[in-house]
């Protein structure tokens, strides 16, 4: 598939059109940066199948609102749809909208299955259209810092990463509107879900996965696994475990990461990776006083890397950047996703790469 960014029209002298569609509670972050860049956004639309929250954010952000986003897509000029729905319906809507000639930002996952990913990108290759995926938390202050130490090397040989995200999802929270949480066509489970973004972290920091063994489990009445572990082992030899629960009590508790290594030890803790608690490294380098300023309080687990991920898509729409995360990023993480949900399936040890091909 192409790369070169010279082949995709560039948007200049204007503001880029944007047309939001879902504004449950993740939107707000996208509003957020839509603001915050308002020089170079133009929100022109919103759209949503829920009648109030389709009114509340007309109102407050003083746009014209449609219920379906084909009449969205047919009514409005826009340059870019930003999908803030569930994770099952995100394949068909960026399909619609790459039809229409419109770049695409989706919001985590990019799909609950490979192949919807799959014609997601080849749609928006055939339109001559981006695909960007929201994989904010690799922007985390905290994360920049771990992902610059693991570049320069600093840890030598990795020898394990353990990952933990333990929070709460009351039944509540699965059976709030029609109920589309519970499922696992368009909400997927805890790992596609929740854990996405931490799961996302595997591969970015120490490259490609082996081979991955998983458990997982269900308490709450849901279609999909609320709980479950994963072993992983990476071609560099490396290893590593993944703990997720949505059971925690009272309240969320934890989403962190370790990395061990023969030169150096981090642990990236709080709530949502957010404090750098371990930072110990053979050798010293001038950034290593950085930590407790990369340090933030947070009460959402999804973080502040909304308003820095939005400045990487408008430098790639003016033409004066590649994209960070992008559709081919997107895949990479579903099909690390498959495979643990492969091999919790079959009790076995699933190996990568899959060989998923791309049409």
């Amino acid at each position: 598939m192409r790369t070169n960014s010279c082949s995709f029209p560039k948007i200049v002298g204007r503001k880029i059109e944007v047309g939001l569609i879902g504004c449950g509670r993740i939107s707000k972050n996208h509003f957020a940066a839509l603001i915050r860049y308002s020089d170079d956004f133009r929100l022109v639309a919103v759209c949503d199948t829920d009648k109030n929250a389709l009114q509340s954010a007309m109102v407050e952000y003083k746009v014209s609102g449609y219920s379906r986003i084909e009449d969205l897509l047919k009514k409005e000029k826009l340059d870019l749809a930003v999908l803030c729905t569930p994770s099952g319906l995100h394949s068909p809507q960026a399909i619609l909208a790459a039809e229409s000639g419109v770049n695409v930002i989706c919001e985590k996952p990019m799909s609950t299955r490979y192949q919807d990913g799959v014609e997601m990108l080849n749609a928006c290759n055939k339109s001559n259209v981006r695909l960007f995926i929201v994989k904010q938390n690799r922007l985390n202050t905290t994360l920049q810092l771990l992902k610059r130490a693991v570049d320069e090397k600093r840890f030598g040989n990795i020898k394990m990463i353990n990952i933990n995200v333990f929070w709460t999802r009351p039944q509540e929270y699965y059976d709030q509107g029609d109920g589309w949480r519970r499922t696992i066509e368009l909400d997927g489970g805890v790992f596609m879900n929740q854990a996405c973004h931490y799961i996302d972290l595997i591969e970015w920091l120490n490259g490609p996965v082996d081979s991955v063994q998983s458990m997982m489990s269900t308490t709450r009445d849901i279609e999909t696994e609320d709980s479950g572990v994963i072993n992983l082992k990476w071609h560099s030899g490396a290893l590593g475990s993944v703990a997720v629960t949505m059971l925690t009590y009272p309240k969320n508790l934890e989403g962190s990461i370790t990395v061990l290594g023969e030169k150096g030890t981090v642990r990236v803790g709080g709530v949502a990776v957010n404090e750098i608690q371990t930072w110990e490294f053979a050798d010293q380098k001038d950034y290593d006083e950085k930590i407790t300023v990369a340090n933030y309080q947070t009460k959402s687990v999804y973080g502040f890397g909304h308003i820095k991920y939005y400045r990487n898509v408008i430098d790639v729409l003016r033409g004066t950047a590649e994209p960070t995360m992008d559709g081919r990023e997107g895949l990479k993480l579903m099909e690390l996703l498959t495979a643990c949900y492969m091999a919790n399936r079959d009790q076995t040890t699933i190996k990568l790469p899959l060989n998923l091909k791309l049409s």
